[in-house]
């Protein structure tokens, strides 16, 4: 078939961050792409979901929050491999987009609904790089459901990462990797 719509789709695949290198999205790009991912079904449009972007040196400042917090989540004191792997948690792509799902409590929204539309926000933002050439990939790791990391990301109590999502060039590419088969995932109801 040739439809590069379907063709991107049908090939897409998760880099991992730290196969993500420069360039990221310009500034122009980057609107673009959190437009696209605020594009996604919104049950009674409530927007139940906002980004934080993290780029430049923000990335490293953020990244000595989460060393602290791994300081203080630790039952014995983090050897110094490990704490610098925490500040470098978010420079392992130019840009980081913490994707953020907040419930609202609304008659005929259900939460589930809203938590789901946060997701289709992440992978709207995922395709939507993929679609301009870069490289993306969706994680939680723990800072996700850390209590000091939701604190400096300014959460309230309805609203939690849905995830993290890199975006930079890729360095190198990913193999495939195996899918489920069609007959394994898809049944018809037939009454």
């Amino acid at each position: 078939m040739d439809n590069p719509l379907i063709e991107l789709l049908s090939t897409r695949r998760s880099v991992k961050p730290d196969k993500l290198g420069p360039p990221g999205p310009t500034p122009v790009e980057l609107e673009t792409i959190l437009t696209i991912a605020a594009r996604v079904p919104d049950h009674k449009k409530l927007v139940p979901w906002r980004f934080i972007v993290f780029e430049c040196d923000a990335r490293a400042r953020f990244g000595e929050i989460i060393a602290q917090a791994c300081i203080a989540v630790e039952t014995k004191a983090p050897s110094e491999m490990r704490l610098a792997t925490e500040r470098e948690r978010l420079m392992r792509a130019p840009i980081v987009v913490a994707a953020i799902s907040h419930v609202i409590e609304r008659r005929g929204a259900p939460e589930w609904e809203q938590v789901l539309s946060a997701g289709a926000g992440c992978f709207s933002l995922c395709l939507a790089a993929n679609a301009m050439g870069y490289g993306a990939s969706w994680i939680t790791e723990w800072i996700a459901y850390d209590p000091q990391v939701r604190a400096a990301l300014g959460l309230a109590d309805n609203e939690r990462v849905a995830g993290f999502i890199n975006i930079g060039t890729p360095v190198e590419r990913s193999g495939e990797r195996e899918r489920p088969a069609l007959s394994d995932i898809v049944t018809q109801w037939r009454g």
